[in-house]
This record gives C-alpha cells, structure tokens and sequence, in this order.
C-alpha cells in the first residue's frame, strides 16, 4: 500500500505528528538535563504507540507525564534516574489498583459534562500559552508557521502538519547550516534497552513515590483518563473506550516502561487534540509514530539529541497552539445554562494552575449548585 497514495493515507501522515509539540521538549530535556539514556525512553514511547494505535484504533496518544516530567527536568540536579523511575513504578501500581478495583469507574460516573469540559478548556488555554511562549523566541519564524497552518488546515493533498514540518527543517538549515555536516556523522548503531533491576535504591523508590508520583495522580485523572475519555468518545462514538481500560492501560504501560530504562508515560486530552487537529481518525496516526520512534531508538540513539535539533522550537510552539485551539473547541457541546457555564469557567481557570484541585473544585461548585447549597 502506498503511503501517499490516497487523501486518507496522508492525513493520517501528517496527523501522526500532531503531538510533537510535548513530546519532543520533554523528551530532551529529559536526556540533556537528567542524563537519561534516550534507548529506553524512545523505544518504550515506540512501543506503546505502536500497541495503543492497534488496540484501540483511534489517536490515543502516549505522552510524558507532565507534573513528573516538569518536576525531573527544573529539579535536575537533585532528581536521579532511579527517582524517575521509582515514580514511574509507583503511578503504574496506582492506576492498575484503580482499574482493576473499579474505583475509576465510580469516579468516572460522578464526573459531570461541565466538570471535564471545564478541565479540558483549561488545558486547551494552557497549550495557547505555552504555545505563544515557545514561538516567542523566533515570533517571524512563527507566524510563517502559523499562516502555512491556517492556509491549509483543511487540505487533504498538502497536509498542514507535513508542509509546517518542512518548512521548520528550511528555517533550522537556513540558521544553522553547519548542522548539514553534523548530521552527516550520525551514529547508526543498535541497541537494546537493559533492565533498570538492581538500578534503583530503596531511597530512590520511596522518593520517586512521594516526590515525583503522588503530585502526578490528579493531573493524570483529569486530563489522561478522565479528559481522554470524553474526547475519544465524544470523536469516536464507534470506537468507545472506558475510564477502566484506560486506567489498566496506564498501570501496564509504566510498570513495562519503567523496567527499560523508559520515563512515566500517559495519555492525555491535548495530545489527542494536536492528532485529530492534524488530520488523524484512526489508531494508524499513532503506529506511525510508534514505528519511528522505536526505530530512532533502536538504531539512532546515541544520536538523538542531534537529530530534534531539526524542529525549531517555535514550530514546536505552533503545533503545540494549535491543539490547545482544537482541545478549547470542545466546550461547544455543553448546554449554556448559567449552571453550567459557572462550573465550567470556574474549573477552566483553576485546571490552569492546577488540575486537581480544578477537578475537585469543579465537582464541588456543580453538585453544591444541584442540591442548592449556594446560588449564582
């Protein structure tokens, strides 16, 4: 089958790429500031793409966690690989108890419309300005990237992903030109991840758990299991998945990760905005993905931090902007009564600064407003 060959074969191209945005700075930062060996980390993100677009057929996608990630990276002096993964270990357990207790289905049932759309516009907003910020540095370059996108959002023949890529590689070789030369040395060997057994301490575990793992739960609830939920369902009603899978799929995935050398991995709402955005429909956008980045990781790893020099941050920062738009556009399903636009304002901004809080806030102002405790 050819790739090119037809409309739906290139969108779900392009729309492959409509997470890089996260993926890419997190992933760096990761190598160059906690000296993380990028074998387990690439092939573990392979891996799961590749099984993730398989099983459950739409764009899931397979992200960083984001308070984990954040915490890593800004605290990079005193975070070890072993803290990364003892959080990784200790997010896997969690969700798999939640999952196989079914307390995540009961969460999930008491989790009203107004209360994940609110967490979902909140995340949308926080991609904008994220977004803005990383295009910040280079805001020419940007707008070229911004106009390309708007330009051909909806074509099928030049996929905007596609053509934004390429023109971010001209820009990259245009400033950089001696990078055609470093490229040229890249280092094409293969490896295969080694076991992190015997890589740990006790110190480390414990620190991972308490650190860098109890701070991830509430954003792993609101936005990768809760928040990706509605949005695949409310895509794909065809294709539903449960807050039940979902969760068991986060246990399994970071205890596998977490054993290779890899980083805690998850879904999430925004990623899955930036795939369907892109032109993605189908769980083949993530076995793309998946392909390429198991193979980076297998065979290009020692030269990794090289090759992302070709994306430019503020094309990054273009993509990342445009899934928070695509992310924000779900509230349009959420009737208007001042009920519920309270409750979903009131959890957006707070989702801003912190989605667990925002996720328990939300409830309370919606089921507080439902049994008359306070009026608006």
């Amino acid at each position: 089958m050819r790739l090119w060959g037809n409309e739906y074969n290139r969108m779900e191209f392009a729309g492959a790429f409509g997470d890089l945005g996260t993926l890419i700075p997190f992933v760096v930062g990761y190598i160059t500031l906690n000296q993380m060996d990028p074998l387990g980390i690439l092939v573990s993100f392979g891996l799961f793409k590749i099984f993730v677009g398989l099983y459950f057929r739409t764009p899931v996608p397979i992200q960083p966690m984001k308070a984990i990630g954040g915490m890593a990276i800004s605290h990079a002096g005193s975070i070890t690989p072993g803290m990364i993964w003892g959080s990784g270990i200790f997010t896997g357990l969690f969700w798999l108890l939640m999952g196989m207790t079914g307390a995540i289905t009961w969460i999930e049932r008491v989790t009203t419309k107004p209360v994940v759309r609110g967490i979902m516009l909140g995340l949308g907003f926080s991609f904008i300005v994220e977004g803005l910020g990383m295009m910040r540095g280079e805001p020419l370059f940007a707008i070229g990237g911004v106009a390309i996108t708007l330009l051909l959002l909806g074509s099928k023949r030049f996929p905007a992903m596609l053509v934004l890529l390429g023109y971010g590689i001209v820009l990259t070789f245009i400033q950089k030109p001696d990078l055609f030369g470093e490229l040229s040395h890249i280092s094409i060997r293969f490896r295969f991840p080694e076991l992190t057994f015997g890589r740990m301490s006790w110190k480390d575990l414990l620190a991972g758990f308490v650190i860098l793992g109890l701070p991830q739960v509430p954003l792993t609830l609101g936005n990768a299991i809760i928040g990706t939920v509605a949005e695949n369902n409310e895509y794909f009603p065809d294709r539903k998945v449960t807050a039940k899978t979902i969760s068991l799929d986060h246990g399994f995935m970071n205890l596998v990760s977490t054993f290779i050398g890899g980083i805690p991995m998850c879904h999430g709402a925004g990623g899955m905005a930036g795939h369907i955005r892109f032109g993605a429909r189908t769980g083949g956008a993530l076995v793309i993905l998946g392909l390429i980045v198991l193979f980076t990781g297998l065979f290009l790893s020692d030269s990794v931090s090289l090759i992302f020099q070709v994306f430019p941050r503020s094309i990054l920062g273009v993509i990342l902007f445009f899934a928070g738009v695509e992310l924000a556009l779900v509230v349009k399903d959420v009737k208007l009564k001042k009920k519920n636009l309270f409750v979903l304002l009131i959890t957006a901004g707070i989702a801003m600064w912190n989605m667990g809080v925002a996720y328990l806030a939300g409830l309370l102002l919606y089921y507080g407003l439902q049994r008359r405790w306070f009026k608006v």
